[in-house]
């Protein structure tokens, strides 16, 4: 229980310490005590026309709305901002257009004007702008497209020191690029013979392929809102990206000799850094073409499920770091079995440090059991899917001794499988090959 001395601080409210305290409490006393204005004036040593010039200053200011003499609202939060002449027009004129937050953001950093999120979500709720309902990636791309003609990208162009400050909702790739200094990639692609020109380095343009794949922009030309972003034009160090257009002539003054070079000094890279094992998977994977003109091959895309017109792609991979060490995007259907030894020619190229490459995985299709001799004979070995056939069924069909098999994880949980070993010989193939089969286990229900 707070306990207080009696009328200890009753002074405050007799005694007053300022004149507008002082005021206060005269005007108290003629309107809520009903005193008069001689009394007043008695009581508190003002003059009687004092009194009454200030209960007529009083009544001037009481009857104007919101205006209070005395006592001020003491507001909590952000100051209110005083925005320069027609930011809120241009704000509320692409509200209208359907932008949301972030891409009117982007569109006033464009017009070099910078106004953090809460402000122009407050102009908009001012405004009587409902949220926007959820949309999907074309909608939001034609509101995007429709806003677009009336604002002027910047020119991409090399980026200065200078202290500037501007906005962006994809500069969470930036956190990518102690990574690439820590590593050294930046200076590979300096000593790399990739093409560059007075305005845009060497450096500055493999990076802006690199800035358009982080951030997940798989057509970009068909949606180049991104390059008004000035965060991804830090990334490459530059003011903004280049448009949609430089990204096809630069790729086509790219040859497979330089990227070939550059593939084999960013191995001889993982290789010191320790990032390698003794073990690749190889696989191969379609890049469609949306063009009218059919003059690719057709291949199989397992993740639309048919064949389409696509560049045929093979990839190599550490299973342990997960690492790309290899890729090939000129393979056609008559020169697929020997991808694996291209891969072996070229990992065995890097001298710098010996690096022994012990197995390959790979699946059914990948190659040829022709190739598997010269893999054997280059002391490597390989884990594969053999191709189903009716004569492998039926061996399956006809095992009897089946043993059960307890597979660990790293994470210290397993599996229980059935499985069958045995050696046996294939046609193609020189000498015997270890078999696995395993039996698929239906869950009871």
């Amino acid at each position: 229980m707070l306990k207080t001395t009696p009328n200890k601080y009753a002074s405050y409210f007799t005694e007053p310490s300022s004149a507008m305290h002082r005021q206060y409490l005269a005007l108290r006393k003629f309107f809520s005590e009903g005193r008069t204005a001689e009394q007043v004036a008695e009581e508190t040593g003002y003059s009687v026309g004092t009194v009454y010039a200030m209960v007529r200053d009083f009544k001037k200011t009481i009857d104007k709305p919101g205006d209070d003499p005395f006592f001020k609202e003491n507001r909590t939060g952000r100051k209110p901002i005083d925005h320069p002449d027609g930011v809120k027009e241009i704000v509320v004129n692409l509200r209208k257009k359907y932008l949301s937050v972030p891409d009117i953001q982007v569109a006033l950093d464009a017009q070099d004007i910078h106004l953090p999120i809460y402000s122009i979500e407050k102009i908009i709720i001012d405004a009587g702008f409902a949220r926007l309902p959820r949309r999907d990636k074309l909608s939001r791309n034609e509101a995007l497209s429709a806003a677009a003609p009336k604002l002027e990208a910047q020119i991409a162009a090399r980026l200065d020191p200078v202290d500037d400050s501007f906005s962006s909702h994809l500069a969470g790739l930036l956190c990518m690029l102690p990574y690439i200094v820590h590593y050294g990639i930046d200076k590979l692609i300096e000593q790399s013979n990739y093409p560059q020109t007075k305005d845009i380095s060497r450096i500055s343009s493999i990076l802006s392929f690199v800035a358009l794949k982080l951030c997940d922009v798989k057509r970009y030309s068909a949606d180049d809102m991104w390059c008004m972003d000035r965060g991804m034009g830090l990334f490459a160090g530059l003011t903004v990206l280049p448009k949609a257009a430089w990204f096809s002539s630069y790729s086509s003054a790219v040859t497979r000799d330089m990227n070939i070079s550059f593939l084999k000094s960013l191995h001889s890279n993982w290789i010191s850094h320790g990032l390698l094992s003794d073990t690749v998977n190889m696989d191969f994977t379609s890049i469609p073409y949306w063009g009218d003109d059919d003059h690719l091959e057709n291949n199989w895309s397992g993740k639309r499920g048919k064949a389409l017109p696509s560049m045929q792609a093979v990839l190599a991979q550490d299973p342990e770091s997960g690492l790309l060490c290899y890729g090939d995007t000129t393979v056609r259907h008559e020169n697929e079995p020997d991808v694996v030894l291209e891969f072996l020619d070229f990992h065995h190229s890097d001298t710098t440090k010996d690096v022994q490459l012990k197995y390959l995985v790979f699946d059914s299709r990948f190659t040829v059991y022709q190739n598997l001799n010269k893999i054997n004979a280059k002391g490597i070995k390989f884990i594969t899917i053999r191709r189903r056939s009716k004569a492998l069924l039926e061996r399956i069909n006809g095992i009897e001794n089946w043993k059960k098999v307890r597979i660990m994880k790293p994470d210290g949980k397993g599996r229980t499988v059935t499985v069958y070993e045995e050696t046996g010989t294939i046609k193609g193939y020189d000498g015997e090959i270890r078999h696995v089969y395993i039996k698929p286990e239906f869950r009871k229900l």
